[in-house]
């Protein structure tokens, strides 16, 4: 269920589109894209568990494409391309986003040049001293607690407006992405997927 989450959280772009369109269309077209996603995501892990048995793969950091393989025998080839193409451009939007973050955090003395360079520099260091399930796990972890800062202002924001029921409701999704965060493990690899 935190998979979906991850899966449909990166349709909100719209939403700085607020030259262009009125706020209706881009809450419609959000709303439109998270269902949209939801039930693709969900076809997709259905489908998974109906064509592969419990067991029957490894763990392992190219396990996904081991399993496409079984579908279609060009769909690894496609995957691994569209996968490439996605954490290209979801890099460069956010090291373009985050070099002007601490430019403008720190009053102009960081530059967005030694940011962009900082930022580089840490997700080498990274990528070489952490394994693959690693790296997804800091990420995971990373996601978890932005949602739990989220959630905490949404049930604040819901209390103070006296919607309870709301305020109750983004208060558990902040227990839960708080424990995420704090509490969530990698994955090993090289198991029997049990």
């Amino acid at each position: 269920m935190l998979g979906l989450i991850v899966t449909v959280q990166g349709f909100e772009t719209s939403r700085y589109l607020g030259g262009s369109y009125d706020a209706a269309t881009r809450i419609t077209s959000m709303k439109w894209a998270q269902w949209l996603s939801s039930a693709i995501y969900m076809a997709y892990i259905l489908l998974m568990a109906y064509v592969f048995q419990r067991g029957q793969l490894e763990l392992s950091e190219t396990a996904i494409v081991d399993m496409m393989k079984v579908v279609a025998p060009i769909l690894p080839v496609l995957l691994v391309g569209a996968a490439l193409a996605a954490q290209f451009s979801a890099a460069v939007a956010d090291t373009s986003g985050s070099g002007g973050l601490f430019h403008e955090l720190s009053g102009g003395r960081v530059s967005e040049r030694l940011a962009y360079a900082g930022l580089c520099g840490i997700g080498l260091l990274i990528t070489w001293t952490a394994d693959v399930f690693q790296i997804i796990a800091y990420a995971s972890k990373a996601f978890a607690a932005y949602y739990a800062i989220q959630a905490a202002i949404a049930a604040v924001m819901a209390w103070n407006r006296e919607h309870r029921l709301r305020a109750v409701f983004f208060a558990l999704l902040f227990a839960g992405a708080a424990a995420a965060a704090m509490f969530g493990k990698a994955v090993e690899g090289g198991g029997s997927g049990a």
